[in-house]
């Protein structure tokens, strides 16, 4: 007499994350950079945001430290395919940097100590989608994971959360950055398999 009626298969396997097409899990942390990595004394870091009119905003690392921080818990998505679930990040909200910053632009070119840019629809920065942020899994940001501040763009592919951020420059029109140049998309979308341009 058979004890396992027709049909059982065991233990239902756990669900899969909900994860972009074409990516892949990793529970390691990769490093990938364009260059060598900068060290940024605190005493020297200074993030502008400078408008389209050439107006700047700038803070230094004690301002900025003081200004009121979120904790969040994201998915990130680099587009060389892996996926790190459930990250936890502390930093100033792209939306509290901007309360005082009258602005008509419709893009932003992030650029970061050591040369590297980005750009991005302004829109993509503001309303709870972006972060400058300075700690990671409750340790501030390693220099290799672009300490002492990167911005955080969690819903684009991390090419686009750019390491050891220094400025944004508002503009009235696009511009490519650094890998846009040199053939990524745009914009960057993980959930539309947007890795290079005319994806």
């Amino acid at each position: 007499m058979s004890i396992v009626n027709k049909g059982f298969r065991g233990r239902r396997a756990q669900s899969a994350p909900d994860l972009p097409p074409g990516q892949h899990l990793t529970a390691d942390f990769p490093v990938l950079q364009a260059g060598p990595t900068p060290r940024i004394d605190l005493d020297d870091w200074r993030l502008t945001i400078r408008d389209e009119l050439g107006a700047e905003h700038q803070w230094n690392w004690g301002q900025f430290k003081r200004l009121p921080n979120e904790r969040l818990n994201v998915d990130i998505h680099c587009v060389t395919t892996w996926s790190k679930l459930n990250t936890k990040w502390e930093g100033v909200s792209l939306d509290t940097l901007f309360e005082s910053i009258d602005t008509a632009a419709e893009f932003a070119l992030v650029g970061s100590y050591g040369g590297y840019t980005t750009n991005l629809p302004l829109g993509d920065l503001l309303g709870g989608k972006a972060w400058i942020v300075y700690a990671y899994e409750g340790a501030p940001l390693s220099p290799v994971h672009g300490g002492p501040a990167r911005l955080l763009v969690p819903h684009l592919y991390f090419w686009k959360s750019a390491k050891w951020v220094r400025s944004i420059e508002l503009r009235g029109s696009d511009a490519p950055g650094f890998w846009e140049r040199l053939g990524y998309h745009s914009y960057g979308d993980p959930w539309q398999q947007q890795r290079y341009a005319g994806d």
